[in-house]
């Protein structure tokens, strides 16, 4: 058997008898070495950073003019992210098309400005359900069903069907944990195969590793970091770029013993030490010339737009200028949630917020504040001093009332309020409760038999409860009421898409009373009853608004969030208010041109 044929040799041969070792599925189409892969794995320890290293390498090759499409693998069973605590592994993002990856996916999409979908991230349980449902239908013909081929197979005909589906020059590949992890073990021996089997100047392997700094002795050491090179090798693997992280400048010695020990030149061992963004990262992998290292190792210097790198570049730095100016204003943004003691279970409001400090040139201090602690006796204290409020999602009845507490003490304050889908749903429960007079309102969620439930799950996602799927996920359009406060904050437009992760709407019943009292439901679902957004009039209160969606999601470093954006200028004249401030609502929206929009992110 020739090497094309036995290479090309798929599950589907029908009932051929014949059997080969070179078991790997090709996607139909895929064209063999048109496509290169970067596969970023980590050392020593976890959380070093490999989405952040990972997006910003993508993005100073997207910004030559490169198709890139990242991917992140998940050793764990589970099949999305949506059941797992926000406390072991931050918060859940969602994608436009549904589905709920791990945070990283929310850093991608931010560095690269792309909405990303399912197929940039996969999970142990994903692939081992596509293996089991392939073999139950019959398509391994009889084989018995094995971690190797099989699974790595599965692993590879997923990587290549991404690259298929995006036409990426680029796929980028991280693998989460470390090397030597039981359970991403297949997906490191499936990344040794895909470089075999891809050829020369096709896979470029890039590892993180940490140098340890103790304080007591005063002096880098890199044992640990050498012994997890070792660990890559013994793998099959041998590392193209090392990615050095520590709290300082890695050392010319500290580099020299890696390089050493790793069989990789120095020129690409990189020392990716703190800084005070991880915007000036992309700046850093350039100025340390791994993107020419790349582009050598994959053999792609000539699809490189170089027009195209230098205006992007120009852009980026522009916004990373902004980032690092001084600033003279300074305003606090109390965010109240049960998971405050975790930033990561709140990382894309953060981010938002970050995004909207650089536009609006303020420092924006957050004040994390757990909804658990907070009582309708003490929320005045604990929320003294905030210049603007953001009730943030989530489920479960526990620290709901504090959540209430909040927003009845912005509303009656007159503190600029923004709530996010549990924060939507909490406004319209304390509205009903302290403006409608409606004893006892509740959602449905906490209390199934309360009196007036003017927060339910609506009859049309019941019927499909048997199904598993009354979950509202993903990007979904918003109609605007025309004039609203919420359709000036968007620039007029008739509609926004955002993302949405929820089970409960606002009863419809309710919405009569609710209006009548003043309530203004702004945003609703296309030809259906369900209300998305709300707001009160601008005479009534300066800024008061919220979604059932999650506007953070889809906020981005060159186009911050409008909503946010408001929040925080409504924030600015409540904490200076002899200030004249752009105004959002009623006056011109926020516009981002290509050569003013913000950026910011933190590294540390």
């Amino acid at each position: 058997m020739s090497e094309s044929s036995s290479e090309n040799l798929l599950s589907s041969v029908g009932h051929s008898t014949q059997e080969t070792e070179f078991y790997t599925p090709y996607p139909p189409g895929y064209e063999k070495g048109r496509t290169r892969y970067v596969v970023v794995l980590g050392t020593v320890m976890s959380g070093l950073g490999k989405g952040i290293f990972s997006a910003s390498l993508a993005k100073i090759l997207k910004d030559k003019g490169l198709r890139v499409a990242p991917i992140k693998m998940e050793g764990y069973l589970n099949i999305d992210s949506g059941t797992l605590n926000p406390f072991r592994h931050g918060e859940v993002f969602v994608l436009d098309d549904g589905m709920e990856t791990d945070m990283d996916l929310g850093t991608y999409e931010r560095m690269l400005d792309e909405n990303l979908r399912g197929r940039n991230f996969t999970t142990g349980g994903q692939i081992f359900t596509r293996i089991l449902e392939r073999e139950r239908e019959g398509h391994y013909l009889g084989r018995d069903v094995q971690m190797i081929p099989h699974v790595t197979g599965q692993v590879k005909h997923t990587l290549r069907e991404l690259a298929l589906t995006t036409q990426a020059d680029v796929v980028f590949v991280e693998v989460g944990g470390t090397v030597g992890d039981y359970e991403n073990g297949y997906f490191i021996e499936a990344i040794r195969e895909l470089a075999y089997e891809e050829g020369e100047h096709s896979v470029g392997i890039v590892a993180l590793t940490y140098i340890m700094e103790p304080r007591a002795l005063g002096e880098q050491k890199s044992k640990a970091a050498q012994l997890g090179m070792r660990q890559v090798m013994q793998a099959g693997l041998q590392p193209h770029i090392i990615a050095c992280r520590c709290p300082t400048p890695v050392t010319d010695k500290v580099r020299q013993k890696i390089s050493m020990f790793s069989n990789v030149p120095l020129r690409r061992v990189f020392s990716m030490h703190d800084v005070e963004s991880v915007y000036l990262v992309p700046e850093m992998l350039r100025e340390a010339g791994l993107d020419r290292e790349v582009l050598s190792l994959l053999n792609l210097h000539e699809r490189v737009n170089q027009r195209a790198e230098d205006q992007a570049r120009r852009t980026w730095q522009s916004f990373v200028d902004r980032l690092l100016e001084p600033k003279e204003k300074s305003v606090t943004i109390a965010v109240t949630g049960k998971y405050a003691a975790l930033r990561d279970a709140y990382a894309s409001i953060d981010k938002a917020l970050e995004h909207c400090g650089v536009h609006a040139q303020c420092h924006i201090h957050i004040q994390w504040l757990d909804s658990t602690e907070i009582t309708a006796r003490n929320a005045a204290e604990m929320l003294k001093g905030c210049h603007g409020i953001i009730v943030p999602g989530g489920f479960g009845a526990r620290g709901a009332e504090g959540k209430i507490a909040c927003v009845r003490y912005a509303r009656e304050n007159r503190v600029p309020y923004l709530g996010i889908c549990l924060g939507f749903q909490m406004a319209v429960i304390e509205y009903a409760r302290n403006v409608c007079n409606l004893e006892n309102a509740n959602t449905t969620e906490f209390e199934p038999n309360c009196p007036h439930p003017v927060i339910d799950i609506l009859p049309e996602q019941k019927k499909i409860e048997g199904l598993g799927g009354n979950m509202r996920l993903g990007g979904k359009d918003i109609m605007l009421k025309p004039d609203s406060g919420v359709s000036r904050l968007y620039g007029g437009a008739p509609s926004v898409r955002l993302r949405f992760r929820h089970r409960y709407e606002v009863e419809p019943r309710y919405l009569e009373i609710l209006e009548r009292h003043g309530l203004i439901f702004s945003g609703h679902a296309p030809n259906q009853p369900i209300m998305q957004m709300l707001e009160l009039p601008a005479e009534v209160h300066p800024y008061f608004f919220a979604t059932q969606a999650h506007p953070c999601l889809t906020s981005r470093p060159l186009a911050p969030d409008p909503m946010f954006l408001g929040l925080v200028q409504a924030a600015l004249r409540r904490a200076y208010p002899q200030r004249v401030f752009e105004n959002l609502i009623g006056g011109k929206p926020p516009t981002v041109s290509p050569t003013d929009r913000p950026a910011s992110l933190n590294m540390s």
